[in-house]
């Protein structure tokens, strides 16, 4: 079965793309190869690149292990954490 094409607005792509640009940063400080990553990720080392390209095709979970891998798993925590417009709607409904 075919899958459905993801469209993702210009500025959204700029965010994943900022997402990949943080995990290479990181995996590069922790001077750790692309090799090794990937290898303990237990994804193939073109998906690693593709993770640090910010690319949406990419499954959450190959996001979520690549960050394990580097200690950062607790960022997922902080993922839609602060949910101000949402707070603001449930706000509106108790007054």
């Amino acid at each position: 079965m075919k899958s459905k094409e993801r469209i993702l607005f210009p500025k959204h792509l700029k965010i994943l793309q900022q997402v990949g640009e943080n995990i290479r940063l990181a995996r590069k400080r922790r001077k750790l190869t692309t090799l090794q990553v990937s290898e303990r990720a237990d994804i193939d080392r073109k998906t690693l690149y593709k993770i640090e390209n910010g690319d949406p095709k990419v499954s959450f979970g190959a996001y979520f292990n690549v960050l394990r891998v580097l200690g950062l798993q607790n960022d997922f925590l902080k993922l839609a954490a602060d949910d101000e417009f949402g707070r603001k709607l449930q706000d509106l409904e108790l007054l």
